[in-house]
C-alpha cells in the first residue's frame, strides 16, 4: 500500500483537467458564497456583543493597549495574538474584534476550499464547506480569538496544497503558508495533523513538498521554540509543563467525553452527566461510515490519494484528543472535522447522484427519490440541531461574560482602577475587563507569590475574588470586603492613590 502512494498521488494530480473541474473564475463563486454565508451566520447567530472568554483574554491581552498582558502558559502559542493585533492593538472594542475575526475566518475558509480545486468537483467542495461551516462548534469559535479553527482551515489547505505541489508550483507557497499558520497557532497540533504527509513525502518525487512543509512548520513554530528556551527552561521543559497543564498526556479514553460535549459543553472537565439528544450526536456516528464510503468510491475511481490523505490526517489530528487526554472540549476536534469535510461531502454527493445499490431490482425512478429524500432530510435535521445549539451556547457565554463586566465595574466603583492587580477566582477575564493586571499563586497560571502580592498592595489597588464560603488568602484577611454575586471581593486601595482613584 505504501509503495503505491506516489503513483496514486501522481494520478490524482492529473485526473481532473483544469478546464473540466477548476474552470474559469466563476467556479469559485459557490465557494465564495459559502464563505460569505459562514461569515454572516457568525455575526447573526453568535453575535458581536459576546464579551471575551477566559482563554481569549489571555491571547488578546498580549497585544492589547488598555490592559497588561496576562500570564502566558506553556502550551499556548502567539499566532492568535498576531491575528487579533490589527484590531486589539488600538481598540478595546469586542464588536470590532468579532467582526474582524468573522471576516478573517470566512476568507480563510474560502482559501482553504479553493486550494482543493482540481482535486474534487466544485459541487463537492461547496458541500464540504457548508458541512464544516454549519457545525455549531465552527460557528461558535470562528469569530473567537482561539487557535483551533485556524489549525483546522490551515490543515485543510495544507493537505490540498501538498497533493497539488508536484504539478503546481504555486501550491508550494500555499503549503508553506498553511503549515506556518498551523504551527504558529498550535505547534503540537500542527505536527499531529501533518504526520501522515510524511509517508508520500518520503518518495523522491514529493520530497520538495515535504521540505516546504517542514520549512513552513519550522517557521511557524520558531518563536514558540525560542520562547521555550528564553522563558520556560528549554523545549523539553515547555512540552512537559504543557502536558502537566493538560492533566498529563497518557492513556486516556476521551471518546465519550467528546460525545457529551456535542450538546454544547465548551469544556468538559470533569465530564459527567447524560449524553446529548441523539439528534445532536447522530452525525458523529455517521462520520466514519461516510468516510469509509468515500474511500471505497475513491478506490473504485482509482483516485484514492485525495481522499485517503485527508482522512489519515483527520485521524492523527483527532488521536491525542480522543486517547491521550482525560477531558474534552469540542473545539479540539475542529481540525479533524475540517479534514473530514471534503471526503464526507464526496460520499454524500455520490449518494445523491450515483445509482444506488439495487439488489431487489427496484426501478431507479422509485429508489432514487427515496435516497435523495432521506439524505436531504438528515441534513436538514442536522442543520436545525446545530443552529439550536450555537444559539444556546452563544447566549450562555454572553450572559457569563457580562457578569465579568459587571464585576469589573464594581471594582472601579470601589477604587480598584488601573494601575491595579487582581487575583483569585476568574481573575484573568475580570482583570482584563477592568484594565488590571492579573496574578495567581497556584495552578497553571501561577506567576506570583503571596509576599509579592502583599508588597504590591502597598503601592497600588489590589483585589482578590474568593468563592463565597471560602477563606480569603492570608494577605487579604485584613482588607475591606463585600459580597459580589457568587463571590466575595477583598480589596485594598492605598491612601496614596485614593484621590486619583476617585477623581
Amino acid at each position: 500500500m505504501a509503495g503505491s502512494v506516489p503513483a496514486t498521488l501522481d494520478a490524482a494530480s492529473r485526473v481532473p483537467s483544469p478546464r473540466a473541474v477548476a474552470g474559469p473564475a466563476r467556479t469559485v463563486r459557490p465557494l465564495a458564497a459559502v464563505a460569505a454565508a459562514f461569515t454572516l451566520a457568525q455575526l447573526l447567530l453568535v453575535g458581536c456583543g459576546m464579551g471575551l472568554g477566559w482563554d481569549e483574554t489571555i491571547y488578546v491581552s498580549q497585544v492589547a493597549g488598555h490592559a497588561p498582558a496576562a500570564f502566558f502558559s506553556a502550551p499556548r502559542a502567539r499566532g492568535v495574538s498576531l491575528l487579533v493585533a490589527p484590531v486589539a492593538a488600538w481598540s478595546s472594542s469586542t464588536t470590532l474584534l468579532r467582526i474582524h475575526l468573522a471576516v478573517l475566518s470566512g476568507l480563510a475558509l474560502f482559501l482553504a476550499l479553493r486550494a482543493w480545486r482540481g482535486l474534487f468537483p466544485v459541487r463537492v467542495l461547496t458541500l464540504a464547506g457548508a458541512l464544516f461551516a454549519s457545525l455549531w462548534v465552527t460557528l461558535f469559535y470562528g469569530p473567537q480569538a482561539m487557535p483551533n479553527y485556524w489549525v483546522a482551515v490551515a490543515a485543510l489547505a495544507a493537505v490540498a496544497c501538498f497533493l497539488r505541489a508536484r504539478t503546481d508550483r504555486s501550491a508550494l507557497w500555499g503549503l508553506a503558508g498553511s503549515a506556518a499558520l498551523m504551527a504558529g497557532t498550535r505547534p503540537v497540533d500542527a505536527v499531529w495533523a501533518a504526520l501522515p504527509l510524511l509517508v508520500p513525502g518520503l518518495a523522491r518525487r514529493h520530497r520538495r513538498a515535504l521540505l516546504v512543509l517542514a520549512a513552513g512548520l519550522a517557521a511557524g513554530a520558531a518563536e514558540w521554540v525560542i520562547e521555550a528556551y528564553a522563558r520556560y527552561g528549554g523545549l523539553a521543559r515547555r512540552l512537559s509543563d504543557g502536558s502537566a497543564i493538560q492533566g498529563g498526556l497518557g492513556r486516556h479514553l476521551a471518546v465519550m467525553d467528546q460525545l457529551r460535549s456535542l450538546g454544547g459543553r465548551t469544556l468538559c472537565r470533569p465530564c459527567a452527566g447524560a449524553l446529548p439528544h441523539p439528534l445532536l450526536t447522530l452525525w458523529w456516528f455517521a462520520l466514519p461510515l461516510l468516510a469509509a464510503l468515500a474511500l471505497a468510491v475513491a478506490v473504485r475511481a482509482r483516485r484514492p490519494a485525495p481522499t485517503a490523505l485527508p482522512l489519515a490526517c483527520a485521524a492523527t489530528a483527532a488521536f491525542p484528543y480522543l486517547f491521550l487526554i482525560g477531558y474534552a472540549a469540542p473545539r479540539f476536534l475542529l481540525p479533524a472535522y475540517a479534514l473530514l469535510a471534503v471526503p464526507v461531502a464526496d460520499a454524500l454527493t455520490h449518494l445523491l447522484t450515483a445509482p444506488p445499490p439495487n439488489p431487489r431490482r427496484v426501478p431507479p425512478s422509485v429508489l432514487r427519490p427515496v435516497v435523495v429524500t432521506l439524505v436531504c432530510a438528515g441534513l436538514a435535521v442536522h442543520l436545525a440541531g446545530q443552529v439550536s445549539v450555537v444559539l444556546r451556547v452563544a447566549g450562555g457565554a454572553t450572559t457569563a461574560h457580562r457578569v465579568w463586566a459587571r464585576t469589573a465595574a464594581e471594582l472601579h466603583r470601589r477604587g480598584v482602577r488601573p494601575p491595579c492587580l487582581l487575583t483569585g477566582h476568574e481573575a484573568i477575564p475580570v482583570a482584563y475587563a477592568a484594565g488590571c493586571a492579573s496574578a495567581a499563586t497556584a495552578g497553571p497560571n501561577a506567576d506570583a507569590t503571596e509576599d509579592g502580592i502583599a508588597r504590591t498592595a502597598r503601592r497600588m489597588p489590589v483585589a482578590a475574588l474568593v468563592a463565597a464560603g471560602s477563606a480569603p488568602p492570608g494577605y487579604a484577611r485584613a482588607w475591606a470586603s463585600a459580597p459580589l454575586g457568587a463571590d466575595r471581593l477583598y480589596y485594598v486601595v492605598p491612601d496614596a492613590v485614593v484621590p486619583d482613584a476617585r477623581s
